[in-house]
């Protein structure tokens, strides 16, 4: 049987309709990112338990009924590593979904292995082989083969086994609100990357000044209208390295400008000019109206990323002893974000490893290894976890 295709408003609709009397539904995507400003779909797919079928989005005049059950707090949306999905339903919508699943998330809380692919989670959880010979294909490209409808397909129709199972043993093994604390938590990370400046999203800026700020400001500000304008990605009108080299050296002429390699290419060469005449703009903007100098979450001592490699001893072994995914968990950053935290007493927000369910695995023991009531030593070899860590009582208090 050929694979169900959807090329017209109204069967959107009523696929929309059926979705959301299911309240469940698997969904994923095929995109390009790198043919226009903005990445591009080129196909949908859907899976409940009575349909499995693709939404041909460059024939669907309008998306938004989608979006809207996307967003609705009755249908549960399950993906995996829908961080492309959640962006396609902000921009869509404005929104972030309410009821999202990400199977991806699930099974590093099952598993010390994150992340995993598709292929790699029905294997392990459904016992099932994948075959994934599309990841290069065109998807902006029509006709699509029935071998690109067979693999976007394959994409969605195993998913909703998978929630299940994940879901039964999250649930038995009292985890299931940990998963539902990482899918909100990343869907609003992803909301507030997506209401980020251009300018912000810069590698390196934490050490620009305020006057420095400015200027990658508005030259970022230039790039992205350009990049809209053009329909190009920005980092196709100018590479980041080379906005930071501007920045740095603050040309005032276009011979100026030149004296960057790779400045001098022919897509670059055309908008000298207005690069100069921004870097001019922003040189001159009023003190008191520059933007504040930015704190990053590298800025730390030595001795702290010290500290907080030996925590990463702690939060690994509990890890392994829940047998959960470490990387999930805790990474290096958020280990060195505890460490000044807490040494350098500083206020406001919890550190991640503090909060919610990481808080309740983890955070009384890295406090105890912190103020040094805590020690550890190598377990035997039958161990399930390598180290193992006592809390240290002073036998003098004793006397």
């Amino acid at each position: 049987m050929a694979p169900e295709i959807i090329e017209h408003q109204d069967d959107f609709l009523e696929l929309c309709d059926h979705i959301r009397s299911c309240g469940l539904v698997a969904f994923d995507t095929e995109f390009v990112s790198d043919a226009g400003y903005r990445s591009e779909l080129g196909l949908l797919q859907f899976a409940t338990r009575e349909r499995c079928v693709a939404v041909d989005p460059l024939a669907i005049p309008s998306l938004r009924s989608w979006w809207d059950v996307m967003t609705d707090d009755t249908t549960t949306v399950v993906v995996h590593g829908g961080q492309a999905e959640i962006r396609f339903c902000i921009q869509g919508s404005g929104l972030v979904p309410k009821r999202l699943v990400d199977i991806q998330i699930a099974e590093g809380l099952r598993g010390r292995s994150y992340p995993m692919s598709y292929n790699a989670i029905v294997e392990r959880v459904l016992g099932r082989t994948i075959v994934s010979n599309q990841t290069r294909s065109d998807w902006l490209r029509r006709p699509l083969s029935s071998d690109q409808m067979q693999y976007a397909l394959d994409d969605v129709s195993h998913v909703l086994d998978v929630w299940e199972r994940q879901s039964h043993w999250l649930t038995a093994h009292s985890r299931m609100h940990w998963a539902t604390a990482e899918f909100d938590r990343m869907c609003e990370e992803i909301l507030m990357d997506e209401r980020l400046e251009p300018w912000e999203r810069i590698s390196g800026i934490h050490r620009l000044s305020r006057r420095e700020l400015a200027i990658i400001r508005s030259l970022a500000v230039w790039r992205e209208e350009d990049a809209e304008r053009r329909n190009k990605p920005a980092r196709r009108i100018l590479r980041d390295d080379l906005l930071m080299d501007l920045v740095k050296r603050r040309p005032t002429t276009v011979q100026q400008a030149l004296a960057t390699r790779d400045m001098n290419r022919s897509e670059y060469r055309r908008s000298l000019q207005e690069m100069v005449d921004v870097i001019a703009d922003a040189v001159k903007i009023p003190e008191d109206q520059l933007p504040p100098r930015i704190r990053h979450r590298d800025d730390s001592s030595s001795d702290d990323q010290v500290i907080a490699k030996l925590l990463g001893l702690a939060l690994g072994n509990v890890c392994a002893e829940l047998d959960v995914a470490q990387s999930l968990v805790g990474t290096n950053r958020d280990l060195t974000e505890l460490v000044r935290a807490l040494r350098g007493g500083e206020r406001g927000m919890a550190p991640r490893l503090l909060q919610g369910w990481r808080g309740e695995i983890c955070g009384d023991l890295l406090r105890k290894v912190l103020d040094g009531r805590v020690r550890f030593r190598v377990s035997p070899g039958n161990s399930v976890t390598p180290l193992i860590f006592e809390e240290h009582r002073d036998d003098s208090a004793k006397k």
